[in-house]
């Protein structure tokens, strides 16, 4: 982090923050009782979806999700590459919001550790229709042999393909914080080392 923020008096509030932000969004994937372990993904079509999140690198600022490489928001990315991720913790009342570049990973050492960690039952949510595919009734999607079914490895491997990994490298932070006494609001911005300054809220 440059000296701008690390200056004494208000910069070193920023510093803080950051330091906080960073360690609140390593705790998130961890537990799925955490507050912020579900947050708000936004492509550049305007469409959000809730996605469970699996990874946080706070030196690379990377947030890692897990996506059908068939669904919608993976084509948007591959063409729009803006990600927005809405952070919020009701108890603390702390709102943190994600600006970044997000990136469709289907293959690769990163993917392939993602896909083994993941229980039978998660990954055969990728033996399914593609997201948004018409069903004409209310349906899982999934072929009718696997419903309740815990499948084998080898009945798994087809899913494969259809896994990837989104990946949003993060640019710019907004932190924001509820108070009686007044709210609060910060930007960091990524250039060189980490950017902050106060905003009005």
């Amino acid at each position: 982090m440059n000296n701008e923020i690390t200056d004494s008096g208000v910069a070193t509030g920023l510093a803080k923050i950051l330091a906080d932000v960073a360690g609140r969004l390593a705790a998130a994937p961890l537990s799925a009782r955490d507050p912020l372990h579900v947050p708000a993904v936004a492509t550049a079509d305007a469409r959000v979806r809730g996605m469970v999140l699996r990874g946080v690198d706070t030196t690379r600022w990377t947030l890692r999700f897990h996506t059908d490489s068939r669904a919608p928001k993976a084509r948007i990315i591959e063409t729009q590459s803006a990600v927005g991720v809405l952070f919020y913790d009701r108890e603390a009342r702390v709102q943190i919001r994600c600006q970044g570049t997000g990136a469709v990973v289907r293959d690769g050492a990163e993917v392939d550790a993602a896909w083994e960690a993941a229980t039978a039952f998660a990954r055969r949510c990728y033996l399914g229709l593609a997201p948004g595919a018409v069903t004409g009734r209310p349906s899982s999607g999934l072929p009718d042999w696997v419903e309740g079914v815990r499948p084998t490895e080898e009945q798994l491997l087809p899913a494969r393909r259809n896994f990837a990994i989104l990946s949003v490298t993060v640019d710019e932070i907004d932190w924001f914080t509820l108070a009686h006494t007044g709210h609060r609001r910060a930007v960091f911005r990524r250039d060189d080392g980490w950017r902050g300054e106060w905003i009005a809220p």
